[in-house]
């Protein structure tokens, strides 16, 4: 006889389909939550843009406010990012199913790079985003690790992380055999109120479909015909004389580039030399070289600095040299070049340069009636500088919020010295 199932427990098989079952319905269910909420995002477009440029903001005067304020400032800016990440992607679907949508300005050239290989290769969009995503959560990872855990469980985190992130650009670079890019996803280069709503254009195309009984509509160039007598030519200024210089100014600015007329993915170069190779590996594993000298030597010495200045030097002279044509290898180069200024931040030279320059700005403008309000600002990210290791060290596409706010403000610091006494 077969064996019958004990009394009060159901079989395995059982137990996977009514799991099977049961996930089937919350994905059912959660499929018209998410297709409502898409269509209130692009129903309130401008809202929702100023609502997520009014809480970005917030978020820099929220450290030193209250108890965990870091904290919860963080993890606000975060999840703007994530959700300004799924609403980019909304809206470029939108626009990319309307046949009608013209932008009024022409898509950079980093925007057509990256959303050419994001469109046509599921491995670069998912790794690409997969990118993103540790960068936008690291710093709350962080902040979340140094109130739960131990100290060495935090630093063993932070190094995984920096694995985790150089594999995905590893991977980047071995699809695309090119130059990486950061941020490795398509910017939000349009404004979201010029992309028409799906609704609107079935609006518009059952209109003229539908015919009407009714006469035709006047039509706007009609309307108004009262057209003003054109001025005196002796009241007039008479226009300057054509001369070449000034034609090939206005002509210049309209005439296309090689840039313009290449395919998107063709923008920049594939890498041929085993010398272009090393550049962006050696680049791209600088970030893990000097996380992983931190953690295994004193957190005051100075091999961890020194190796990442060596690795980003070498780097720099092993990179090829971009021809005047390759705009967009050029501004990553410029962009790169313009990031060691990050290096501020780290090490001996914030405890020995950066920080006293700081704390002494803060001190001085704590008594100025308006740039007391940005020493103030300054003194309380401080110390957010030195507790945590993803506000000092800035890689190539982790701009952090204490660079960020350095950047910033550092035209105040200039500006300090029109104010002394």
């Amino acid at each position: 006889m077969p064996a019958t199932p004990k009394k009060g427990k159901k079989p395995r098989e059982n137990i996977l389909s009514e799991i099977l079952f049961q996930t089937n319905l919350f994905l059912h269910t959660l499929m018209p939550t998410r297709n409502e909420y898409e269509s209130w995002v692009l129903a309130n477009l401008q809202s929702i843009a100023t609502l997520e440029s009014s809480l970005r903001s917030l978020t820099w005067f929220l450290p030193g406010r209250f108890k965990d304020a870091e904290l919860a400032s963080e993890a606000l800016a975060a999840s703007l990012n994530l959700v300004s990440m799924y609403h980019d992607t909304l809206l470029a679907k939108v626009a990319k199913r309307n046949p009608n949508y013209r932008p009024l300005i022409p898509s950079s050239l980093h925007t057509r790079f990256t959303r050419a290989w994001s469109d046509t290769n599921n491995q670069y969009k998912w790794a690409a985003r997969s990118l993103e995503l540790i960068r936008f959560t690291e710093l709350v990872l962080e902040m979340g690790l140094r109130r739960k855990v131990s100290p060495r469980a935090r630093w063993r985190s932070v190094v995984l992380l920096e694995i985790i992130k150089a594999i995905l650009r590893l991977i980047l670079l071995r699809i695309t055999r090119r130059p990486l890019l950061s941020p490795p996803i398509p910017e939000r280069d349009f404004d979201p109120e010029s992309v028409p709503q799906e609704n609107d254009a079935s609006a518009q195309s059952v209109e003229r479909s539908s015919g009407s009984s009714s006469p035709p509509a006047t039509p706007a160039h009609l309307k108004n015909n009262r057209v003003p007598l054109p001025p005196h030519s002796l009241l007039t200024t008479p226009p300057p004389p054509a001369t070449e210089s000034s034609v090939e100014e206005y002509l210049l600015p309209k005439a296309l580039t090689t840039s313009a007329v290449k395919p998107s993915h063709t923008l920049m170069k594939t890498m041929a030399s085993p010398r272009d190779w090393l550049a962006e590996i050696v680049y791209i594993l600088r970030p893990l070289v000097y996380v992983s000298l931190l953690v295994s030597n004193d957190k005051k010495s100075t091999r961890p600095l020194t190796a990442a200045l060596i690795l980003e030097v070498l780097s720099r002279i092993l990179r090829r040299s971009p021809p005047p044509h390759a705009s967009l290898e050029r501004s990553e180069y410029a962009r790169r070049d313009r990031d060691m200024a990050w290096y501020l931040l780290r090490g001996s030279i914030w405890e020995s340069y950066t920080k006293p320059k700081l704390e002494s700005f803060a001190a001085v403008t704590s008594s100025r009636p308006l740039l007391g309000l940005f020493g103030a600002l300054v003194r309380d990210w401080i110390p957010l500088i030195d507790e945590y290791y993803y506000c000092k060290c800035c890689d190539d596409s982790n701009v952090c919020c204490a660079s960020e706010l350095v950047s910033r403000y550092c035209s105040l610091v200039l500006r300090k010295l029109y104010f002394k006494p």
